[in-house]
């Protein structure tokens, strides 16, 4: 085996083994959200915040036929103004155990009584920080 082989295989061997850790440390990040100003206003903190981390986000307007789908596909249905997936799922679990589900609105003062979720911003943020903190 020459040099130029072994350093072409050590370097494979080395993306390999790198690149389960890397794709596994991003997560996979979606807002579905119907494109009101309430909802843009009650999301903008969240935006912000996870632009700031550099966390890639795909956003599905939840009134079009794709958001229709995807709500669909997690198994929701019906009026829900946000829904936030992390990898795949809008439902989740605190640090302290108790769960929590990514939907309605996050309970907010300003955010319509009738539609607040039992979620806040800081939940997505707490989520998310052990991949934002390794960017």
């Amino acid at each position: 085996m020459t040099r130029r082989h072994l350093f072409a295989a050590l370097a494979l061997i080395g993306i390999t083994l790198c690149a389960p850790m890397t794709f596994a440390a991003t997560p996979s990040v979606e807002i579905i959200a119907m494109p009101h100003p309430p909802v843009i206003s009650a999301l903008q903190p969240l935006r912000a915040w996870l632009t700031a981390q550099k966390i890639r986000v795909s956003e599905i307007d939840a009134e079009s036929d794709a958001g229709v789908k995807r709500l669909a596909s997690v198994g929701l249905s019906g009026h829900i103004p946000v829904v936030i997936l992390i990898n795949g799922h809008y439902r989740h679990r605190r640090a302290d155990g108790s769960p929590v589900a990514l939907t309605h609105f996050p309970n907010i003062p300003n955010a319509p009584a009738m539609a607040r979720g039992e979620w806040v911003i800081k939940d997505v943020q707490a989520l998310l920080r052990p991949v934002a903190t390794s960017r």
